[in-house]
């Protein structure tokens, strides 16, 4: 296979340029021209990657998007978007390109060719030039949706997680001779209003229910407030949310969540796996703690805040406690539920560590007020 690639910048889809005082420009990513066998013709791929890949020694995962003359800068942003809260790790993101009067073709009739190109010429090109993880994930919209449901199921040494919308189907046959060792992950999504696909996204789910794949984790989402043209956006922002659904910390909206999901068993096990699939030491993180002692404090829960504060008293000594504010805030919780050695351990602690800090007269009226009542 002869791979012909051409570095352009500036070129469409691939470029925005701003007015700055030094009228220096924003590169979204590079264009490749990737010569066929398979498919006897010139593809154009487009290739984003993360800031500071230049500088990193680490590799990144792969987000293939079909139909990337539409779709390519939405993952871009999409992923960007949900790095801020670390919801998904730093990731290269691959456009292919495609026209209207082929891409049936190439999803339908002629897919056979079309995954040869993907797997054989695509795959390795990127993972020769690009510092990934051979970590693989495909999203599809429309035709490239039931193009994509099939491949996830019959490749899924290639790929580990696929996101489709606005269509996805596969047999029973195909559903039943689905085998792999390792987790792979299905995404689909839709919504009534798309009256032309979602009967066979609704069949397909169906074939999904009867036959339930081992180590297939797959969710089936309805958006019914959208319509064809606009569900791939949410549906590739939900897919990479589920897809990394264990990637960051833990959040709760209530201790009675906390306790229904299996407190700190739920919490062990939740970090356990996320290890595994990440790396990492299994340990429940510090923003998890700081949560979790955050959500007590909140809704007034002594019980499960002198919990967490036990169990998670190694986040105390942590940079974030590192204050008068924090000292005082603890005493007065403690005061306020008549645990006088505590409120008076911290604030004795931060009249101490923190002299004239602007929690001093608090401080100081609530150590007095402490050590009357615990006499």
């Amino acid at each position: 296979m002869r791979l012909l690639y051409v570095f352009i910048t500036c070129s469409f889809l691939t470029t925005i340029c701003l007015a700055q005082e030094n009228n220096s420009q924003i590169t979204i990513g590079i264009n490749h021209i990737i010569k066929s066998s398979n498919l006897n013709e010139e593809r154009v791929i487009q290739v984003y990657t993360p800031d500071g890949y230049s500088e990193s020694e680490q590799n990144y995962p792969v987000l293939y998007i079909l139909d990337g003359q539409q779709y390519f800068l939405s993952g871009v942003s999409i992923q960007e978007a949900l790095r801020t809260p670390r919801e998904i790790p730093k990731m290269i993101v691959v456009g292919i390109a495609d026209n209207e009067s082929s891409r049936w073709t190439w999803f339908g009739d002629e897919k056979e060719k079309f995954s040869n190109f993907l797997i054989d010429e695509l795959l390795p090109f990127i993972n020769s030039n690009y510092k990934t993880n051979k970590e693989h994930i495909i999203f599809g919209w429309e035709g490239a949706a039931y193009y994509a449901s099939e491949l996830i199921l019959k490749h899924p040494e290639v790929f580990n997680g696929a996101i489709i919308s606005n269509g996805g189907y596969a047999s029973k046959e195909i559903v039943k001779d689905f085998n792999t060792t390792k987790a792979t992950y299905l995404y689909m999504a839709n919504s009534k209003k798309d009256i032309y696909n979602i009967g066979y996204t609704e069949e397909f789910h169906k074939v999904l229910k009867e036959h339930n794949p081992k180590n297939l984790i797959w969710k089936y989402d309805l958006h019914n407030d959208e319509i064809h043209e606009s569900l791939a956006h949410l549906a590739l922002y939900k897919g990479l949310k589920f897809y990394y659904h264990n990637y960051n910390s833990l959040a709760f909206e209530s201790i009675q969540q906390y306790i229904e999901l299996g407190g700190m068993d739920y919490l062990n096990t939740y970090f356990s796996e996320r290890a595994k699939r990440f790396g990492g030491n299994g340990t429940i993180d510090n923003s998890t703690k700081n949560g979790l002692i955050w959500l007590a404090w909140n809704r007034d829960n002594f019980e499960y805040f002198n919990l967490f504060m036990t169990e998670f008293k190694d986040v105390l000594t942590t940079k974030r406690y590192d204050s008068a504010y924090w000292q005082n805030r603890f005493g007065q919780f403690y005061l306020k539920h008549k645990d006088y050695q505590n409120a008076i351990k911290y604030f004795n602690t931060g009249l101490t560590k923190y002299p004239s800090s602007r929690f001093e007269k608090q401080m100081k009226k609530g150590l007095i007020d402490a050590k009357s009542r615990k006499d």
